[in-house]
């Protein structure tokens, strides 16, 4: 019994990843570009389910509608058209003749290759047109818009799903330098509501003797004031270089009085 539950168990793994590469690789695209393939890719979360919405204007009939999937079980029918009484499934529009045209938030999903028009249209074959739209508030709201067959030729089916899947992510443009600012000013914050609390309810202390360390900062805060008068004002009369003044500093001394009685005549 181990046995086998080791080999079966491997084998599931194995299969759903084969389901998995063909929910993303059915839908065949008719123009194989690489912006249509990068449409496809962005719809990847939407497959595996069925949409459903009634006709409009009380038509006795409903649409099924899967991304890359076979609606309502029918082969290769991504939107097909479902009569109540009787139950009959007209395809719409095939997933392996597809167009995926992308847009900022936006993709519109054409099917074509569906059932051929009876009467009118020309007899050409019906397409869907699937306009998927970002939606944040939408939870995959789909809902059918119009069906245009008045005419000779271009016929096409329209309809709308509303989802978030579009929705691009916003990134987080905080810097390495804004998230330090962030966890220094939430530390300090911590530490002065702590820090008050603490001196307030515990030491029992009042006034500014509530700020936590307070005679810490303040000797800080005296010995910057002490820094910024010491380097940026002048202490004392500061007395120029004799070069600048162009005299000696010493006092002179007291030069000997001349006389001149000898020159008097005797």
């Amino acid at each position: 019994m181990l046995l086998s539950v080791r080999i079966i168990t491997p084998l599931f793994v194995l299969l759903a990843g084969v389901q998995a590469k063909l929910n993303t690789d059915n839908c065949q695209l008719i123009s194989s570009s690489e912006s249509e393939k990068n449409a496809l890719i962005l719809l990847e979360p939407l497959t595996n389910q069925s949409f459903t919405v009634k006709g409009k204007d009380g038509e006795p009939y409903s649409y099924i509608f899967q991304v890359c999937g076979d609606a309502a079980g029918m082969k290769n029918a991504g939107l097909v058209q479902k009569t109540e009484k009787p139950d009959v499934l007209v395809r719409i529009g095939n997933y392996n003749q597809t167009r995926a045209i992308k847009g900022s938030d936006w993709i519109l999903l054409i099917y074509e290759g569906g059932k051929n028009y009876d009467n009118h249209c020309s007899g050409e074959a019906r397409k869907a047109m699937i306009m998927i739209s970002c939606n944040g508030n939408a939870k995959n709201d789909f809902f059918v818009v119009l069906e245009d067959n008045k005419k000779k030729e271009g016929c096409y089916y329209l309809f709308e799903l509303d989802t978030d899947v579009l929705c691009q992510k916003t990134p987080s443009k905080l810097s390495g330098g804004s998230i330090f600012l962030i966890v220094v000013f939430s530390c300090l914050a911590l530490y002065l509501t702590g820090g008050f609390l603490y001196q307030r309810l515990v030491v029992g202390a009042k006034g500014v003797e509530q700020f936590p360390n307070y005679a810490f900062w303040s000797q800080i805060g005296n010995l910057s004031a002490d820094g910024c008068d010491f380097v940026c004002r002048s202490r004392g009369n500061r007395e120029e270089p004799p070069t600048y003044r162009g005299v000696a500093t010493e006092p002179l001394g007291e030069e000997p009085e001349e006389r001149d009685d000898h020159l008097l005549p005797m």
